[in-house]
């Protein structure tokens, strides 16, 4: 055989065993516990050599930080930090020394105080590995440095110190069961904020949809590199940025379709977003190369919807769209546009991107504000660290912290 038949006989041959490597795994997707440990990846326990009973190895003050074990509704064990800000001596209802001058941990008194006086966040973050990664870790201590804020983060069941296996519901119950330790420990409903960020963007709104059904509203909600569903992230989304994960089998939607029925938890933001009663805001950047922006362009389009006048539905059949009165068809587009434009408030900011906010009615009635900031640059794990990011942020949420 001419060597270069040899070469196209070889290629041939690695071409058929890749294709058949990909299918087998993403037909092993189907399998839950796999699919379960891919999407989560929960077995990650970053950084090495954890010791997440000490904070303060990974950059947290001693003297404002308490490493804590909450315990959810179906008795399950999750470990959390607990970041205080720092505080004048008279900031507090506590006759407790600053904490400046402690040797440890802040009591529980001067704990209770501080969440009494002061917002709270709640951090829920992405998958994979801990709430000790760094980017992680300056999240809450930017957060409570910028906000003058609490900030509770917690490692969902199955994650860090936490006990379980994680699946949607169980991450929804780990984040309702730091929510009520929260409230149980001093802070009231409308002094606490929800922050999450990537896969916790699901989980709070699972959360805010939940405290909306029960007639509470949040301090806001904040949705960093949010997703509309999982089943729409994996035909979008390339792990490591670079591979892939079903965009090959759009061409074959019955073999698509027939993975997505297996799909174990679905985190569909995108029917749910539209029940929450709080202020939002949506954060993404286009350079993300996790989750595509089209996802927060199609969430806020999800929660401005319901404002804007319908179209008339395009015929089904070709043979009718000689018929089809395309002058009223025009006209409905303009009135959405011209609706659009009276609705939403857009700042473009030069080098950074844009921010576009209006006004949505909550289920209790309320009137609440949507902020979508897009941004330029930012990438997925960071973009709720950029620094105008932040001042947006301050002015929408803590208005009294924000320069």
């Amino acid at each position: 055989m001419p060597p270069l038949d040899r070469l196209l006989a070889l290629g041939q041959l690695l071409l058929l065993g890749g294709g058949a490597a990909y299918l087998l795994l993403v037909t092993s997707l189907t399998i839950p516990s796999i699919q379960r440990h891919a999407l989560y990846l929960h077995s990650l326990r970053f950084p090495l050599f954890l010791d997440l009973d000490n904070p303060v190895k990974y950059g947290l003050p001693v003297h404002r930080t308490l490493n804590l074990q909450l315990k959810t509704s179906d008795d399950v064990k999750i470990g959390a930090w607990l970041i205080l800000p720092e505080a004048d001596p008279d900031s507090f209802a506590s006759d407790e020394a600053h904490p400046l001058a402690l040797e440890g941990p802040p009591s529980p008194a001067f704990m209770n105080a501080s969440l009494a006086s002061r917002p709270t966040i709640l951090f829920f973050h992405g998958n994979a590995a801990t709430r000790a990664m760094q980017f992680r870790v300056q999240f809450c201590k930017t957060y409570a440095r910028a906000f003058g804020a609490n900030v509770l983060a917690i490692d969902y069941r199955g994650f860090g110190d936490s006990e379980g296996t994680p699946s949607e519901e169980g991450l929804i119950r780990d984040a309702r069961a730091a929510w009520d330790w929260a409230i149980d420990s001093g802070a009231r409903a409308e002094d606490v904020a929800l922050v999450g960020l990537s896969l916790g963007t699901g989980v709070v709104a699972g959360l805010a949809a939940q405290l909306s059904q029960e007639g509470i509203s949040p301090r806001g909600v904040m949705l960093h590199a949010p997703f509309t569903t999982i089943a729409e992230l994996l035909q979008t989304y390339h792990l490591f940025g670079i591979i892939p994960i079903l965009r090959p089998l759009r061409s074959l939607p019955i073999l698509s379709n027939f993975l997505l029925k297996y799909l174990q938890s679905p985190f569909e933001t995108e029917s749910i977003i539209g029940n929450i009663s709080a202020p939002i805001l949506i954060a993404h950047s286009h350079d993300d190369a996790d989750i595509p922006i089209i996802h927060s362009q199609n969430l806020y389009d999800t929660l401005l919807e319901p404002l804007l006048p319908t179209l008339p539905a395009l015929p089904y059949l070709p043979s009718d769209l000689k018929q089809f009165d395309w002058p009223a068809f025009e006209r409905a587009k303009d009135d959405r546009l011209a609706r659009k434009a009276a609705l939403v408030a857009t700042q473009e900011i030069p080098r950074f991107g844009s921010v576009h906010t209006f006004q949505k009615q909550g289920i209790t009635g309320d009137f609440h504000p949507v902020t979508f900031v897009e941004t330029q640059w930012g990438g997925h794990d960071r973009i709720g660290l950029q620094d105008t990011v932040i001042d947006i942020i301050g002015k929408a949420f803590f208005p009294k912290t924000s320069v």
